[in-house]
């Protein structure tokens, strides 16, 4: 998982109080604010959210979310036998921890992340993964370049023009190419991000696409996150030129003790955290 790696702790699923001096608000925010604000962010958190939660994550681990659903088991990209000799883009991939393991299986991955920090980390687990600094909406690789695409919590609820990511992603996979990506589930922008019962009830409209921001004292966005309903996902699935194999939303496993910001045991055995969507090139 990466900025993927999951929606963050500061973010609209996740944590109550901005710090740092930020002040929370909902505000429209555009395409390159959005880009400059999450670029900052995970340069800054970085460091913290390697050393929060890289235990979790592992060095050559492929999890999809906080509920710990695990690619080695759930095959959304195809059979582990079927990835050898497979270019794979991992979109918001953070440290590579699942480029890792997708090249463990034998394919041949490359991680791409917004963030330099987090591809520094890259570096420090290992160098055996190709990384790649680049925004997700402006990917920087020729037409048909991949087999498959996968994203575990990055880039797509960061962007203002999620249409635009899937339109680039479907630029740059081979027909008949898979694209993998989960996200928050929608559902939870309508209750307040908190692990306990407090978290249970819902505070907001599930239908208000306002972007969460927090910004500066200036008004500067340093962190956007933004909200799409169910139906929303698929109709950008849709115009991306995709089709929509399958959607899943990971149940919250018995094993799973942990508190991620506002998921826990609690609230994942009674409402959905995660939603993945199982696309392929048309």
């Amino acid at each position: 998982m990466n900025q993927e790696d999951y929606a963050t702790q500061n973010a609209r699923g996740a944590a109550p109080d901005p710090g740092d001096g930020a002040e929370a608000t909902r505000r429209d925010a555009g395409e390159a604010e959005s880009s400059r604000a999450s670029r900052g962010w995970w340069d800054r958190n970085a460091d913290e959210y390697q050393s929060e939660h890289g235990a979790f994550l592992g060095d050559d681990r492929f999890v999809w979310g906080p509920e710990g659903l695990d690619e080695a088991e759930a095959a959304l990209l195809g059979p582990a036998a079927s990835l050898r000799g497979k270019d794979v883009l991992e979109i918001g991939a953070g440290a590579a921890q699942c480029s890792r393991w997708l090249a463990a299986q034998g394919a041949r991955p490359v991680a791409l992340d917004l963030s330099h920090r987090q591809l520094q980390h890259a570096l420090r687990i290992g160098d055996d993964v190709p990384l790649v600094e680049a925004d997700a909406g402006r990917l920087p690789f020729r037409d048909a370049s991949f087999d498959l695409a996968c994203s575990a919590y990055g880039a797509v609820p960061f962007v203002a023009d999620p249409v635009n990511v899937m339109r680039e992603v479907r630029r740059v996979l081979r027909p008949g190419g898979r694209w993998v990506f989960s996200v928050t589930h929608p559902l939870r922008w309508a209750f307040p991000d908190e692990p306990g019962p407090e978290g249970l009830s819902v505070s907001a409209s599930y239908f208000d696409r306002t972007p969460y921001v927090e910004q500066d004292e200036e008004g500067r966005a340093v962190y956007v996150e933004h909200h799409r309903t169910v139906g929303d996902r698929v109709r950008d699935v849709v115009a991306g030129g995709f089709r929509l194999l399958d959607l899943v939303e990971p149940e919250w496993p018995a094993w799973n003790s942990q508190e991620w910001g506002g998921w826990s045991p609690l609230r994942g055995n009674l409402i959905p955290g995660t939603a993945i969507f199982v696309c392929e090139r048309d």
